[in-house]
């Protein structure tokens, strides 16, 4: 089924329509919220903002994942991008140094970690079918991230 982008709920879901674009939607969702975090943070530089946009987008990303998984007839449909959006939220939140090389860093090791799903990441993605589902698996994701990030951040 087609997402309906008058249906501001969809749009949300799509990040906005970086969802649509093909191949690697996820990939397209993480760019957009990594820039996104970049132009909030520049004018913000404010982790409280951070974490507060992670909790509501959390919070509000499961009944907006979810509409759109049953709107969509697909559960985590590929196109729902908003919980990799709200995962970079998260990062962003913590991260060790706010520069580009972090700025990158969190991409590539975010899309690691999501691509791959290590324990127990695809056992809460597998078993979970539900908005809650479709947002935890990105989260725990975040967290691998944020590990990585400050054993790179403390290595060098």
């Amino acid at each position: 089924m087609k997402p309906n982008l008058k249906n501001p709920i969809h749009v949300i879901a799509l990040g906005f329509g970086s969802g649509l674009i093909k191949p690697a939607p996820g990939t397209w969702g993480s760019l957009m919220g990594l820039f996104v975090a970049i132009f909030l943070w520049q004018l913000t530089a404010c982790q409280t903002i951070f974490i507060l946009l992670t909790v509501l987008g959390f919070l509000g990303g499961c009944y907006i994942c979810q509409k759109t998984s049953e709107d969509l007839g697909v559960h985590d449909d590929g196109r729902i991008v908003w919980d990799e959006m709200v995962a970079i939220f998260m990062i962003f939140s913590f991260l060790p140094e706010y520069n580009w090389l972090y700025y990158a860093l969190t991409f590539v090791i975010f899309r690691f970690f999501d691509i791959l799903k290590p324990y127990p990441i695809r056992l809460f993605d597998q078993k979970l079918m539900s908005g809650l589902g479709i947002m935890v698996d990105d989260i725990l994701a975040a967290v691998y991230s944020l590990c990585a990030l400050y054993l790179i951040y403390w290595s060098l």
